[in-house]
């Protein structure tokens, strides 16, 4: 049994933690009572501690007694506790998702002897663990991933419920979308390139970039076609849209009525209710990752199918399962001593490995997230399934 303390205990962190104190002493830390008390509840076992993470000289002395940290904090403070875990020497699992370059402290850990798993999540997360073992099997040409978390329930006007703060997904329809094309970074607004596409048990969906290929523009820049696009529900982006160009996204302050009012700020309070998913709301989660190259001559389109739902049993929504659950598997690679490379890794230098990549699938199964593949051969032009 090891000691694992869990930084953050939203509705990610806390679904790490009652899956990692299955097996280990588990100690979660939040500057939110609330959210502390919330956790207790469903695990009694766990022990709490309020903290905030901001405090380098706090964070240091909370997480120095611990084997191992696994970081759930907001995006906006990722960077600086990530930084923080690795130098006080602690092997690192995190999904904050952070917006600056996790590979700038690979250094750093490499000095302190540290395993740093960035980014492991569901998208990004899966999708570069699967794309990593691949390009260690083919000679790839093209990557797509295709992701959406999605309610079960469509609600009028926006058909949208996020399993996380409104604010971190105005952030995706805000930062400029970068793929890969022909070898080239292209930069593009986000929500652009709006497409309709049939996705199995849902139906028609809406794709459109956004920047979620990360890391894997720097480590494979061989692969000449790179491209991550988000789904939602059919009228969501057109709606969203109006609200970003009209004003409703800006961070420029407007004077109304004597007082300086930021319009993201108004909005993302306004939407907090409207997008905010219930604890015991049903939604689902639905990803498609498709790569494509040759093996041994042979050209093939290979796809990896996910579609996950709210866990009633548990009362464990899809997203927190599909990303909590990989990084807990993350976590177990570490501890076992499966992946004990020194330095700061995206998932995609992780699942290169075999004995990794069976590892995410054997332990994302057991908890019922089940990839379903797909090979197809083109030959001619044809597809072969």
């Amino acid at each position: 049994m090891k000691k694992i303390i869990v930084l953050g205990a939203g509705m990610v962190g806390s679904a790490i933690a009652i899956d990692l104190a299955k097996k280990h002493s588990v100690t979660v830390a939040d500057l939110s009572d609330k959210a502390l008390e919330k956790l207790k509840q469903k695990n009694s076992q766990i022990t709490t501690l309020q903290l905030n993470a901001k405090d380098k000289a706090l964070l240091t002395a909370a997480i120095t007694p611990f084997d191992l940290v696994v970081c759930a904090v907001p995006g906006f403070m990722g960077f600086e506790t990530l930084k923080t875990i690795i130098e006080t020497g602690k092997n690192v699992v995190d999904i904050s998702f952070f917006p600056e370059n996790s590979l700038d402290l690979d250094a750093l850990a490499k000095q302190k002897g540290v395993t740093a798993i960035v980014d492991c999540g569901v998208a990004p997360g899966m999708d570069n663990i699967i794309l990593g073992y691949y390009n260690e099997k083919m000679k790839l040409t093209d990557f797509e991933c295709l992701v959406g978390g999605l309610p079960k329930v469509k609600k009028w006007p926006f058909n949208y419920k996020a399993p996380f703060s409104p604010i971190d997904v105005i952030e995706e329809y805000t930062r400029p979308a970068r793929y890969v094309e022909n070898g080239e970074i292209i930069t593009k607004p986000a929500m652009s390139d709006v497409e309709h596409i049939e996705m199995e048990g849902v139906g028609t969906l809406e794709t459109f970039n956004s920047d979620g290929l990360r890391s894997i523009i720097f480590t494979m820049p061989h692969i000449k076609n790179m491209k991550e696009k988000t789904m939602r529900y059919p009228g969501h982006i057109e709606k969203v849209l109006a609200l970003r160009d009209s004003g409703f996204f800006s961070k420029e302050p407007v004077k109304i009525n004597g007082v300086d009012i930021v319009p993201l700020d108004f909005t993302s309070k306004i939407l907090f209710n409207e997008w905010k998913l219930g604890d015991t709301e049903e939604e689902i989660t639905v990803m498609r990752v498709t790569v494509t190259g040759t093996e041994n001559g042979v050209e093939k389109k290979i796809s990896y199918h996910l579609y996950d739902e709210y866990n009633k049993e548990t009362q464990t929504s899809s997203m927190a399962r599909t990303t909590g659950y990989t990084c807990t598997a993350a976590v177990e690679l570490v501890l076992k001593n499966l992946f004990s490379e020194k330095g700061v890794f995206p998932p995609e230098l992780v699942g290169k490995h075999e004995v990794c990549f069976n590892h995410f699938m054997d332990h994302l199964k057991e908890r019922g997230v089940n990839y379903r593949k797909e090979e197809m051969i083109i030959t001619d032009s044809k597809i072969k399934i």
